[in-house]
């Protein structure tokens, strides 16, 4: 029994790829993988040091097209016989995975946070306050892996690349304009995040924030109203209406906690709140809650990371 896994490679291989080939490694058998676009031989060889035995890649769809993405995928799960599609649970899966579950008739798992049990997998329901385990009676099933929910496993070496035609057809979305987020750490792939709100009292005080980012290597993000009212661009919006995300260590400093907030961010595995409410309800949510006033604090902090980093 093979597995097969869609990488999404328009932009390189980002680390929910690597995550993606290491969980269908988990699952068993033969693990292909399969992608679309222009990305080099080079690259998506390195597929194989995480599982993969095989990259198909299909040159003839240019965008995340997720009706073309589907057909690719249903082609090449025929082709190589595969009872497990693994997605990683990001736009393109959203879109393409429910298409293919139609094509396929198989059973669909969107968001499972880790390795199936026998024919269980397991998922979080409302909003990351409960955990649900779904079970797939069908033949064939896709699951769909929340990004950070396992760690990429480098065991094995480079793989072969192969041409392949998925008969993808006609594109059904046309992209005008592209904008990449600013930033050297996409915040669904960063491990660690540093995040401040109106506590900040202004834009010109988000140098703090930064700064103690760069020394832990850590994305920035910011609450919903920081964006809205323009401190901060909306891509670094984290919440139930902005980014989701689940890293590591996330730091909040001036952040109250409001429900939507939550909702985007109580994946983390660490959180750590900074704020000078003691009502504030973010500290309900929090591993380690600080009182006291975010000007004082992060620069301490940063100096700690400092002076860690110089003697280590």
């Amino acid at each position: 029994m093979s597995t097969l896994v869609y990488i999404n490679s328009h932009n390189g291989l980002a680390k929910n790829a690597l995550e993606a080939v290491t969980y269908g490694k988990k699952l068993g058998g033969d693990v292909v993988a399969v992608t679309c676009g222009s990305a080099d031989e080079t690259t998506l060889a390195k597929l194989g040091e995480y599982g993969a035995s095989k990259v198909l890649v299909d040159r003839s769809v240019a965008t995340n097209d997720p009706a073309q993405i589907a057909n690719v995928v249903k082609a090449a799960a025929e082709a190589n016989g595969a009872k497990n599609i693994v997605f990683s649970h990001d736009l393109v899966a959203k879109a393409a995975a429910p298409r293919l579950s139609v094509k396929l008739k198989a059973g669909l798992v969107s968001g499972a946070i880790a390795v199936p049990e026998g024919d269980t997998v397991k998922v979080n329901v409302f909003s990351g306050k409960a955990y649900g385990f779904v079970k797939v009676s069908t033949p064939t099933r896709i699951i769909s892996l929340l990004p950070n929910s396992i760690q990429p496993e480098a065991t094995g070496s480079a793989c072969s690349v192969v041409e392949f035609d998925g008969n993808a057809g006609a594109e059904t979305i046309k992209v005008l304009e592209t904008k990449k987020p600013e930033g050297d750490i996409p915040l669904p792939e960063a491990e660690l995040v540093v995040s401040a709100g109106r506590g900040l009292k202004g834009p010109e005080n988000w140098g703090m924030i930064e700064e103690l980012a760069t020394e832990l290597g850590a994305a920035t993000a910011c609450s919903r109203p920081v964006a809205d009212i323009g401190w901060r661009p909306h891509h670094e919006h984290v919440g139930q209406t902005g980014v989701a995300i689940r890293p590591n260590l996330y730091i909040a400093a001036g952040i109250s906690g409001a429900i939507q907030h939550l909702a985007g961010v109580n994946g983390s595995k660490v959180i750590v709140v900074i704020n000078t409410d003691p009502e504030a309800p973010f500290f309900k949510a929090a591993d380690y809650g600080v009182l006291g006033d975010a000007f004082e604090v992060i620069p301490r902090l940063t100096a700690a990371v400092k002076n860690f980093k110089a003697n280590n």
